[in-house]
């Protein structure tokens, strides 16, 4: 609509012009004296006095519609940046929230770089991998087992004192678990970096977990006292499936020397089967304490029916003497009647006592 307008008045405009133009080459022109020029001239006067009105009124009604369209624009503007700053916080508000999460997490990252700092600095140490491998050993046995159940650092009769005793009852008896940590050997075997170094490395992995091997079979395995077997904890699963992977000739000869491998999921399913047989023994236990007192229980039963049958025959014979009373009685009963019957001066009274005398049993 403002461009309508603005067309209109260059229009309007333009035609001022020309007639303005008009009229000063007519006022320019020598003067004839004739009428028709005069009335020429009044003409344009007229046309003339009526565009200059028109101009006045277009002029008002432009400066009304610049005025209302500036007024429209001042809204417009207003509203958009309005709207622009409302966006633009909503966007600093978001991308400090998201700063604040990128901090945090910044943060956590950095505990954690310092926790895998601490945790390499701790394998890089072989005192303190035995100690990492010997802590989880625990978590994992104090989780699974009762305390009365095992003994850490436990010494044996040779002397040998070993990181876990499971106290299992015979058979087979109780095991011993030891914590090894073969790190160097094993990483030596990730790290190489061609297939000679790589062959190096698996050597030396077997040597060390089969000296591990020997002596766990050689202090831990003790006739009379521990069962025919022992368990030869790995701290780390990847290790574990290593060693698997790599050296199964390994493998079949700690099987041989009754030395089995576990790796931290391997041992709870173990400690799982050895609360079983712990249950199991328990309830074994009890039940020969049940079946003992049941035994007890039988005896005092037919203690108490000899008893029973005992009572019985004296009921019985107290029966038998109420039965020997009450005859005796009606005995006596009957010859008190009798007697009140007898008439002392008839003699045939006499001999009938004496048939009665004669007919009742003693």
């Amino acid at each position: 609509m403002a461009t309508g307008n603005v067309i209109i008045i260059s229009i309007l405009i333009a035609g001022l012009a020309a007639v303005i133009i008009l009229l000063l080459a007519l006022l320019r022109r020598p003067s004839a004296g004739s009428d028709s020029d005069a009335n020429a001239l009044a003409d344009l006067r007229a046309q003339l006095a009526h565009l200059t009105a028109q101009s006045g009124e277009l002029q008002k009604t432009v400066a009304t519609q610049m005025h209302e369209t500036e007024g429209r624009l001042g809204v417009r503007l207003e509203k958009s940046m309005r709207d622009q700053n409302d966006r633009t916080n909503q966007s600093l508000t978001g991308m400090a929230e998201k700063l604040a999460v990128i901090s945090e997490a910044n943060a956590h990252i950095s505990a954690l770089s310092g926790q895998v700092n601490t945790l390499q600095n701790i394998l890089s140490n072989k005192q303190a991998r035995g100690s990492f491998g010997e802590v989880q050993l625990e978590n994992l046995v104090r989780d699974a087992l009762p305390d009365s159940a095992y003994s850490f650092q436990h010494t044996l009769g040779n002397a040998k004192r070993v990181d876990c005793y499971i106290k299992l009852p015979n058979p087979p008896g109780a095991i011993c678990i030891d914590s090894k940590f073969p790190l160097e050997s094993y990483r030596g075997l990730t790290d190489s970096p061609d297939e000679a170094a790589r062959e190096r490395a698996r050597r030396a992995l077997e040597s060390d977990v089969k000296k591990h091997i020997t002596d766990i079979a050689e202090r831990y395995i003790v006739p009379g006292e521990t069962a025919d077997s022992a368990i030869m904890f790995l701290p780390s699963e990847s290790v574990y499936a290593e060693i698997n992977l790599q050296l199964p000739r390994l493998v079949d000869e700690s099987r041989k020397r009754r030395v089995y491998m576990a790796g931290p999921d391997n041992l709870m399913l173990i400690l799982h089967t050895v609360r079983a047989i712990l249950r199991d023994a328990r309830m074994h236990e009890k039940a020969g304490l049940i079946q003992a007192e049941v035994d007890r229980m039988m005896q005092d039963v037919g203690r108490l029916d000899e008893r029973v049958r005992k009572l019985a025959t004296h009921f019985r014979q107290t029966e038998k003497d109420i039965d020997d009373i009450q005859i005796s009685t009606r005995r006596i009963t009957s010859r008190g009647g009798k007697i009140t019957q007898i008439d002392v001066d008839d003699g045939a009274a006499d001999d009938q006592m004496a048939d009665d005398t004669r007919e009742l049993p003693i």
